[in-house]
């Protein structure tokens, strides 16, 4: 694939609100991996979590050991065997009766990294049965979105920002309004 498909993937915006570079696919992974590692790709998430005493703001630093068998990564606080270091940061946007909105910042990209960490520190996405949160959605989503995504111009050296709309439900509606 050459530059212009990757750019061309990560501005794609599917139905669901969320950019694809969120998709589990080979083709839209290599494109992250290609951007990060070239074009120092940011990108900032929002989660809906179930309100809890946390801080308005944390710096995440674990290290995260992923389980294939469960489909599952684990954050630990000191070294363990085959773990890999994940950094993120988030900061308390909004606070709703029963739920929290959070917004992420991800300063390394590993596998379900904001799943683990928030978890590890007591914190659960709302719908995410994986990562402690005690009942599903009625869809069978996760309260997690990839929000906001930055980059420079391969060519023209400018800031590009490009922010996906969150999905269409009441929750996400509240936590904008």
């Amino acid at each position: 694939m050459n530059k212009n498909t990757f750019l061309l993937l990560i501005t794609a915006v599917s139905a669901l609100g969320g950019l694809l570079f969120g998709y589990d696919t080979g083709v839209i992974n290599g494109a992250q991996f290609y951007l990060s590692k070239h074009f120092d790709l940011k990108k900032k998430y929002t989660c809906v979590d179930r309100q809890r005493s946390i801080g308005k703001k944390f710096m995440g630093r674990n290290k995260i050991r992923r389980n294939t068998k469960q489909n599952k990564s684990y954050a630990h606080k000191k070294e363990v065997p085959n773990a890999k270091l994940a950094k993120l940061k988030y900061s308390l946007i909004k606070e709703l009766d029963r739920y929290t909105l959070l917004e992420i910042q991800l300063y390394t990209g590993r596998h379900h990294q904001i799943r683990a960490q928030l978890s590890a520190i007591g914190c659960c996405i709302k719908g995410d049965l994986k990562y402690g949160a005690s009942r599903s959605n009625p869809d069978g989503s996760i309260h997690l979105h990839a929000r906001h995504l930055f980059f420079e111009h391969p060519v023209k050296k400018i800031a590009i920002s490009i922010i996906a709309p969150t999905p269409k439900e009441a929750l996400w509606a509240a936590c904008e309004s």
